[in-house]
């Protein structure tokens, strides 16, 4: 076979500069999630157009914008003609220039993309609930990490944390806020039937529990709860006598339902503290009040540097976090995890 034919059976063939090349394969939806499959260390944090940690250079060829106002890249990194992997189709063979990782930062879980279905919903406060979903192959999950789900009827794919722990059924446990205004929130919190099926795409995320010596401290802050538990619930299965010192931040008393998972877990090697940062009724309240991150600076400095630090929260709780381990006390950036979503 020959012609035009038979070059659009070719497959596409992404070149990185003075580094490997990769195929994606022909339902791939990113140049970054065809990356990670082909197990190439490439950067990313959040997946989904926020961090902008995923920026490459096309050097030659066509590719395809899926959000062009994605939040991760700056008006200067686009007048630079800086790309997002993440919001990235290929068109075709291309060429980019993008600095790949170490060995250490390859995938820890090749990801896959499978049909997942909604066996449970629950909901746990005012405005977050637990799913429950299914998958028929499960390529399994390290404890900490996170999925892409495909809500039907929204455009785009949403990163939600696994809670529970992987014990190779293929029972994937999330807690998900509602978004006000969000479409894909809507979707997962309320609008798909319990029986429906998702499309799902994962494992992704760096700040999987390492094995270490040393004890854990988990910092939330209200959805950032999933991620966190997992990490608690992986500590506590060791064969070993590490201790988890987790702190909840939330905002008022009506998020409590979702610390009772949290609270469940509390006994001999997981201690809990639960922060609101605006009770509604202060003098009830008799717990912490303020930011999660002074609570932990109040209970545990001058020893934060003894501890692994794992976290997950909006944002302005992770800088915190990040101004008061590495800037005030110093500690080593190695034992610092955390996957940012703007």
């Amino acid at each position: 076979m020959s012609g035009p034919t038979a070059a659009l059976l070719q497959p596409t063939r992404i070149e990185i500069d003075n580094g490997p090349s990769f195929q994606p394969g022909p339902q791939e939806d990113t140049l970054l999630r065809a990356a990670l499959r082909a197990g190439l260390a490439f950067p990313y944090e959040c997946s989904v157009g926020g961090c902008g940690a995923c920026r490459f250079e096309l050097l030659e060829g066509v590719v395809q914008t899926l959000w062009e106002g994605a939040p991760g890249l700056s008006e200067r990194d686009r007048k630079r003609g800086k790309r997002l992997a993440c919001q990235s189709r290929p068109q075709g063979d291309a060429r980019i220039r993008v600095r790949l990782g170490g060995e250490a930062e390859q995938p820890a879980v090749p990801p896959q993309r499978v049909t997942a279905t909604l066996t449970d919903r629950r909901t746990i406060s005012d405005d977050m609930v637990e799913l429950r979903l299914t998958l028929p192959r499960s390529p399994g999950f390290l404890a900490g990490q996170y999925a892409l789900l495909y809500p039907p009827g929204a455009d785009g794919a949403r990163a939600y944390s696994m809670s529970n722990l992987d014990d190779g059924s293929g029972d994937w446990r999330f807690i998900v806020r509602r978004t006000p205004g969000g479409r894909g929130s809507a979707v997962m919190c309320a609008e798909l039937p319990v029986g429906a099926t998702v499309d799902i795409d994962g494992p992704y995320g760096h700040a999987w529990l390492r094995p270490s010596p040393r004890d854990v401290v988990c910092v939330a802050g209200g959805s950032g709860l999933g991620p966190m538990l997992s990490i608690a619930r992986g500590v506590l299965a060791e064969q070993s006598a590490r201790r988890v010192h987790f702190f909840l931040g939330l905002r008022h008393e009506g998020d409590l339902g979702a610390a009772n998972q949290l609270l469940a877990l509390a006994g001999e090697r997981l201690s809990a503290t639960v922060v609101l940062s605006s009770p509604t009724n202060p003098s009830a309240w008799a717990g912490a009040t303020g930011f999660v991150h002074a609570e932990v600076q109040r209970q545990l400095a001058p020893h934060l540097g003894e501890f692994d630090h794992y976290m997950a929260g909006p944002p302005p709780m992770i800088e915190a976090m990040q101004d008061l381990l590495m800037a005030r006390h110093q500690v080593p950036f190695g034992q610092i995890r955390f996957d940012r979503f703007v």
